[in-house]
């Protein structure tokens, strides 16, 4: 006399594990590209994205990030089909008449300009065109992108909208943890009804 019902433990261990994928967050490999050639994963040293002012740019060999922030205008770029760092390369600036060599900074991977005259330019509210020229070893490009910087009050809306994105991201990793541990709890149930089934199978 057999009491396991072996058929539904698997069934309800296959539903947790569903429950656990679902809830799990997709994570592209690096260099993967949507439909549109933009990058479904960060390029490689990119930092994530915040309130500051930003403008992205990209070519067939090229892809930059640039942030403004306070005193200096930071600017990641990578390779856009490796996505490796491009490290230690020559990056000129441009913004209408006024232009500004970025220095290399070695310790955070990314450039930097620091013309005073620039910074406040960019810092004016509204829409400012950039024109990115680097030199790369043997290979140059150029690119270009529109730096968008919004008023104080439209920036702090915009800062407490990010603010307010931040528990989503910590409440679905919560609900995977809580998945996982369910799903161990189905296993062991399993293992449970197995062992007595097998302990009755015996006495009988």
């Amino acid at each position: 006399m057999n009491l396991c019902l072996p058929g539904h433990a698997p069934t309800a261990a296959a539903a947790v594990l569903a429950l656990l994928l679902a809830a799990a967050p997709a994570l592209a490999g690096p260099g993967a590209h949507g439909p549109d050639g933009e990058h479904l994963d960060t390029p490689a040293g990119m930092r994530p994205a915040s309130a500051l002012p930003r403008v992205e740019a990209q070519t067939d060999a090229f892809e930059l990030v640039a942030e403004l922030g306070a005193g200096t205008l930071a600017i990641l770029i990578d390779r856009y089909a490796s996505n490796e760092p491009v490290l230690g390369a020559r990056l000129e600036v441009e913004s209408g008449p006024l232009k500004a060599v970025a220095a290399f900074r070695a310790e955070q991977g990314d450039y930097a300009v620091t013309n005073a005259a620039m910074l406040k330019a960019l810092a004016t509210p509204g829409e400012h065109g950039l024109v990115f020229t680097l030199v790369a070893g043997a290979d140059s490009d150029l690119l270009d992108g529109t730096l968008k910087v919004a008023a104080a009050s439209d920036a702090a809306a915009t800062a407490d909208h990010h603010e307010g994105d931040h528990p989503l991201p910590r409440a679905a990793w919560a609900g995977a943890g809580l998945a996982a541990l369910a799903l161990v709890g189905g296993i062991a149930w399993w293992r449970s009804r197995q062992r007595q089934a097998r302990t009755l199978q015996v006495g009988l």
